[in-house]
């Protein structure tokens, strides 16, 4: 910076700019954290390992409780690699296992047992099905 005079103005542009260029080369240096690309998280420089995901919306959710550095990778319809590093292991086991959890508690959820199934379908082919009367044919003079 040049000035022909140091005013404080000019100081506190200097030192603006000066904050300015500190911060953009802390946020490159610093590593990303959480989800993030698969190239991303390799670049670490760290270990990886990976395990195969169903559901990788509810993993997020839990993986962000738990602060761990991951990556998805499609696989094929509804198939997701998960990568994570290997350092982490401890956390991703904590992880996973809720994630487990949450998916095999909201599986169970949805499924309804077969009697109360039968029961459902019985009612409502009753309800669909109109009452029809008996008819009987009473014997008139004519029949005789």
């Amino acid at each position: 910076m040049k000035a022909s005079k140091l005013t404080a103005r000019s100081l506190a542009y200097a030192l603006r700019a000066v904050g300015r260029k500190v911060a953009k080369a802390r946020r490159e240096a610093q590593t990303p954290h959480g989800k993030q690309s698969v190239k991303k998280l390799m670049a670490h420089g760290a270990a990886t390992s990976s395990i195969e995901v169903d559901a990788p919306k509810v993993f997020d959710r839990v993986a962000r409780k738990w602060n761990v550095d991951y990556a998805f990778y499609k696989t094929g319809p509804d198939k997701y690699l998960l990568f994570f590093k290997t350092g982490q292991a401890d956390a991703m086991t904590a992880c996973f296992s809720e994630y487990s959890r949450k998916v095999l508690d909201k599986s169970k959820s949805r499924r309804v047992p077969i009697r109360e199934q039968l029961k459902r379908a019985a009612d409502q082919l009753a309800k669909d099905k109109p009452r029809q009367k008996e008819r009987v044919k009473e014997a008139t003079h004519a029949d005789r």
